[in-house]
């Protein structure tokens, strides 16, 4: 198993890093469709909707004219209605609990969770065309709080974040990645080399007030989104959201916590 992962792993690295490093729109644009595709057609499977293949061709379609006319629509508003999506109506699912898979309520559901994740990669693309060291400053603020989320649960972690969820999530963990996004993200405030990144920028804009509450408020997105997709899973009763990534799942299963983080990025980087 771990043998599969690394070798997943290693082959997307060849993948994604070249993208990166030739800041090519057209490059990101080809991949990031077709990263969306699965994770388009994996959310329609979890939601039990007929015609996945179908519906995720539909909704790859319309993403792929808004990279063509990037600047033809309202970023602004996209971002907002996906933040208010989550806090609305997907936050206060891990509370209640998902509605029945056929019926109105979760359809509706699909319908908001979907246009989050096409969110999601129009913020990707936004920040892609910036500057990818800017993009990855923003993906590093969700993995660093994922991997020390893990050390610390693992070290400290007593009391559980959402036991019905997610068993293996704690309080204590939660806390730590929260501690050390904040700690490195402060950093890179006093680290030449890294004054382009997001962090960076937002602390020299808006100062240490509204930076702490910036990367309060993304850490505890990443949780939602994780929590969210494995609600989603766990409803359906499947380990995985697909197995298109050996060893490491479906795409959702990678991206699940970035989905609410980007647009709520890209929100507060508009907010000069």
């Amino acid at each position: 198993m771990l043998k599969t992962r690394v070798i997943t792993a290693l082959v997307l690295l060849a993948i994604l890093l070249p993208v990166f490093y030739s800041a090519s729109f057209i490059a990101f644009a080809v991949l990031s469709l077709a990263f969306f595709a699965a994770a388009m057609w994996e959310c329609q499977r979890l939601f039990k909707k007929p015609g996945p293949i179908v519906m995720a061709a539909l909704w790859t379609g319309v993403l792929a004219y808004c990279y063509y006319n990037l600047d033809g629509f309202s970023q602004v508003l996209l971002f907002a209605l996906s933040t208010a999506f989550w806090a609305l109506r997907l936050v206060p699912t891990l509370a209640k609990g998902l509605p029945a898979a056929h019926n109105f309520s979760s359809g509706l559901l699909s319908t908001l969770y979907g246009i989050s994740i096409f969110a999601c990669f129009v913020a990707l693309a936004v920040f892609f065309r910036g500057s990818p060291q800017y993009l990855f400053s923003i993906m590093a603020i969700v993995w660093i709080a994922d991997i020390a989320a893990y050390f610390s649960g693992k070290a400290f972690g007593k009391h559980k974040l959402a036991p019905t969820i997610s068993p293996g999530k704690s309080w204590e963990g939660a806390i730590g990645g929260w501690i050390c996004v904040l700690i490195l993200a402060t950093a890179t405030n006093y680290i030449p080399a890294l004054q382009g990144t997001f962090t960076a920028q937002l602390l020299a804009r808006k100062g240490w007030l509204i930076f702490i509450a910036a990367m309060t408020l993304l850490t505890a997105a990443s949780v939602v989104g994780d929590l969210f997709e494995s609600s989603l899973k766990r409803r359906v009763g499947m380990k995985d959201s697909s197995s298109l990534l050996p060893g490491h799942g479906g795409v959702l299963d990678r991206i699940d916590a970035l989905i609410p983080v980007l647009p709520l990025a890209a929100l507060l980087d508009l907010w000069r």
